[in-house]
């Protein structure tokens, strides 16, 4: 295993990992909770949902703005006070005594973890050596994916043992942690800032760029647009083009602007973007479409299907480093395409999947996916993050959060579109809603899905291969 070099500064990259291992068991083991809390608080599962969409709500529309803040007056102090308001919140959601309060908190932890998301990934990279980002980005995903890994069966061990507010209350430990080694950090000498004002803050487009990733959260959310109804769903539609075309016309003039759309000039920032948009969308379908088929349609049980899905993290974990030190030898073109591929080939396993296939097809598609996930998502962040100004890299950072999140909720609308088409062509019913009741047009639908994803996974193959170059450098500023 490579060494961490003398000039690495531990305490930093330590609190790094630590952030995002918080903020990834925070979204993971909430959601094995969903049907506890439910019962406990004397609500629907509809209802109890919007404690989770609130949280991603928070996520995918504060994430740039925080990573801007964080370029202009210091990410330090934003990335600790998250983990303060994330710990508060713990507490806070511990002691809920209904559905409702439990909403409003679990906004206010969506908070906090858009503020240490907003800031994980550039810190690590700032930790380390300038020939090392692969290396930093590549203990982040491990350390994101090691809390999705912990989180549902630490979750379902503590609600089996304690209650489903010990969830949370096992989460302030962690919270506090974090505050500690943000304190330790913050007592040590820091590098002298650059002498001149800071740029002024851009509040008009911030404002305008939360209310296009809270209208297009809403609208991609397919619970959002049940609860809102239709013809208002239908004037959203109509009010976020009007607001996108007057925030792009706004950032154009802004002096400093929150989204330099400059930026998207790079050719290494754009096409990474757009390739972590293509595939992220498609690991959310599978996500969103694979537990129906292993309950449903093969009739295994959840446990059983839970170590199904462990081999995803796993093979993540295993190989985030590995892809991250390729990166920072011969660039991220390379270890990133072959992440690409290796998910493309889980997608064509899921061609072939029919109703009594073996469960290790399944298995062998998550497993892939976890391949994919390792080479991909480090040299692709890395070359995101690493390829802007060096005053730009607080944005970048949200800008993955904000994908990763909005990609979540596309890949859900996606999957569920292509299966209901699909399943009404196989079904011959011009109605139906899909239904494992009916398992050969179910499966059939599937495939479909599957084989729309692989169109778009030649996208985000061919956006890897256009990002350019084979060593990461930060842009000049145009400024």
């Amino acid at each position: 295993m490579c060494r961490v070099t003398a000039r690495t500064d531990r305490l930093l990259l330590a609190n790094a990992i630590m952030g995002q291992f918080l903020t990834g068991v925070a979204t993971r083991i909430f959601i094995v909770s969903l049907p506890t809390l439910a019962m406990a608080l004397n609500t629907d599962i509809i209802a109890i949902s919007w404690a989770l969409i609130v949280y991603q709500l928070a996520g995918i529309s504060l994430s740039v703005v925080f990573g801007r803040l964080g370029d202009i007056h210091g990410r330090y102090t934003i990335y600790g006070l998250g983990f303060a308001i994330m710990t508060v919140s713990f507490v806070l959601c511990g002691f809920a005594p209904n559905a409702f309060l439990l909403i409003v908190f679990r906004l206010v932890q969506g908070l906090g973890a858009a503020m240490i998301s907003s800031a994980t990934r550039v810190l690590a990279m700032e930790s380390m050596p300038e020939d090392a980002q692969g290396r930093a980005n590549g203990y982040m995903t491990m350390g994101f994916h090691s809390g999705l890994l912990i989180g549902p069966p630490l979750g379902g061990l503590v609600i089996d043992l304690l209650s489903w507010r010990w969830i949370f209350f096992l989460m302030v430990p962690m919270g506090l942690f974090g505050v500690v080694l943000t304190v330790l950090r913050a007592r040590k000498p820091r590098v002298a800032a650059v002498a001149g004002p800071a740029p002024s803050i851009d509040y008009l487009g911030a404002g305008l760029l939360i209310a296009l990733t809270v209208m297009l959260t809403l609208l991609l959310d397919r619970r959002s647009v049940e609860a809102v109804g239709a013809e208002r769903a239908t004037v959203m539609t109509l009010l976020f083009a009007a607001t996108l075309v007057g925030f792009l016309a706004h950032e154009r003039r802004a002096v400093s602007p929150v989204v330099n759309l400059a930026l998207f000039k790079i050719r290494m920032f754009t096409f990474s973007v757009l390739s972590l948009l293509a595939i992220a969308t498609t690991i959310s379908v599978m996500s969103f479409l694979m537990p129906f088929y292993i309950q449903d349609v093969l009739h295994f049980s959840a446990s059983f299907m839970g170590l199904i899905f462990l081999a995803a993290p796993v093979f993540t974990i295993g190989l985030a480093t590995v892809s991250g030190r390729l990166t920072d030898r011969i660039g991220p073109r390379v270890p990133a395409s072959i992440g690409v591929l290796a998910t493309m080939s889980a997608f064509a396993i899921g061609l072939f999947l029919r109703v009594d296939s073996h469960w290790i097809l399944p298995t062998l598609m998550m497993a892939l996916l976890g391949v994919g996930s390792g080479f991909f998502n480090t040299p692709n962040q890395a070359a995101i993050i690493g390829s802007v100004p060096r005053e730009y890299r607080g944005f970048a950072t949200g800008m993955v959060q904000t994908v990763f999140g909005i990609s979540a909720l596309l890949g859900i609308s996606l999957g569920g579109v292509l299966l209901t088409l699909a399943f009404r062509y196989y079904a011959g019913i011009a109605d139906a809603t899909p239904s494992a009741a009916h398992p050969r047009a179910f499966v059939a639908s599937m495939n479909v899905a599957y084989g729309a994803c692989l169109a778009l996974m030649a996208v985000a193959l061919f956006a890897s291969f256009l990002r350019g170059g084979t060593k990461i450098e930060a842009a000049m500023s145009s400024s």
